[in-house]
């Protein structure tokens, strides 16, 4: 048997990274850089005014008060987007919307609670300082400052980041396009009626919602029978579509493990024990170029899984570290036992409380049981030399997708 470790690295070594696309920005959303991003201008790109109010001198109004306010006349209004220049000297005002460009000789902003919102004259009550309720040019980012780094993943707010300086199009890796697909003769669609031997089919649902959830865009096919034939041409039919396959099922050591029994000898794809529990079958390799991850069928095993390697892998393929699920470290609730020689994926709950995190293993661990996984927030990574550790014990948690 190999490794998690080794089977992890012979994966990396081997998943291609995706070539880079230019895309509109909206039509980026999700995908990782290929370039850095720089503003060509600052951001603001001029003094504004960041409220509603009254645009003035401040030395004109240092002596204002609710008792004595200074009234000034009001010489015109400026909007946001008012392409003209405009000016004021001491003594005089002028009304300002939020966004507006500060009038040239004004150097605060009054806000319009502050006065008695007049029209032709205002009544200011309250003095202000130089740069009051003023956004200055280039106080958010500085012509030519990056914005958004090579590698960045364009969620919203890295959209709107990229949407402000002026990008209407960026080069970017796409999220890998993922197909998953189970074999199995007794699976059956759900809503379908079961009939003997027969169990609807959950591991293809399961997979692809990972597969969005990890970056990639996820595409269900439908399920497989265990049928040398049918099985080779429907992953042949994929290949056009995809940047990588994800089968679950067949890669046992049955007669009918039918995954293992086509690709076995194709392209690069090999199949392994390895040093882990749940998931010891294991199967990976190019398939006329497009990455093959076959995981077991068990459907806790395939979940594990793909959050130990595939996951990984879809990281990579976009040009990202390939970092496994965010770890923290934790004390155990109670006793766990775990088999020796294998590295043991135990479904828990975490729970934090005064500065540390607890975390209690789920009552079942059988790998055909998804309720347990499905009530679980958290995998408990107990390494290949331990057989036992006692409660209290702090172990590596890897926190579960919510």
């Amino acid at each position: 048997m190999r490794s998690v470790d080794e089977h992890l690295t012979d994966i990396l070594g081997s998943v291609p990274v995706l070539p880079p696309l230019d895309l509109a920005l909206l039509e980026a959303q999700g995908t990782v850089l290929a370039e850095p991003v720089s503003a060509p201008v600052p951001l603001p790109p001029f003094d504004n005014s960041a409220m509603d109010g009254y645009a003035v001198v401040a030395a004109d109004i240092a002596g204002a008060s609710e008792a004595e306010p200074v009234v000034l006349p009001v010489v015109g209004d400026i909007l946001a987007g008012d392409p003209g220049v405009s000016a004021i000297r001491p003594g005089l005002t002028a009304r300002i919307m939020t966004g507006a460009p500060l009038p040239a000789g004004a150097d605060a902003v009054i806000p319009v609670e502050w006065t008695d919102g007049g029209a032709a004259t205002v009544r200011i009550s309250r003095p202000a300082p130089a740069g009051n309720y003023i956004r200055r040019a280039g106080e958010d980012v500085l012509a030519g400052q990056v914005v958004a780094d090579e590698g960045t993943r364009l969620g919203a707010a890295q959209i709107g980041m990229l949407a402000a300086v002026g990008r209407a199009r960026v080069v970017v890796r796409p999220r890998p396009r993922v197909v998953v697909l189970s074999t199995g003769t007794e699976l059956r669609e759900p809503g379908e009626r079961l009939g003997d031997g027969q169990i609807w089919e959950s591991n293809s649902f399961m997979l692809t919602a990972a597969v969005v959830e990890a970056g990639g865009v996820g595409f269900r096919q439908a399920t497989v029978e265990d049928e040398p034939v049918k099985v080779l041409e429907a992953l042949r039919d994929q290949l056009v579509r995809a940047d990588a396959i994800v089968t679950s099922g067949g890669v046992s050591m049955g007669t009918r493990d039918v995954v293992k029994e086509v690709l076995t000898g194709v392209g690069t794809v090999e199949f392994h024990k390895v040093r882990m529990r749940p998931g010891k079958p294991q199967g990976f390799g190019l398939f006329e170029g497009t990455p093959v991850f076959t995981l077991p069928g068990n459907p806790v095993s395939a979940y594990i899984s793909f959050q130990v390697f595939v996951r990984p892998a879809l990281r990579a393929m976009q040009g990202l570290d390939p970092e496994p699920l965010p770890t923290v470290s934790a004390v155990l609730g109670q006793d766990v036992r775990s088999p020796a020689g294998m590295r043991h994926f135990v479904r828990g709950r975490l729970s934090y409380n005064r500065g540390f995190y607890t975390v209690t293993p789920a009552d079942v661990q059988g790998s055909h049981q998804l309720g347990s996984l499905s009530s679980a927030d958290a995998l408990i990574t107990l390494p290949e030399e331990a057989e036992a550790m006692p409660a209290g014990s702090h172990v590596d948690v890897m926190r579960l997708p919510a």
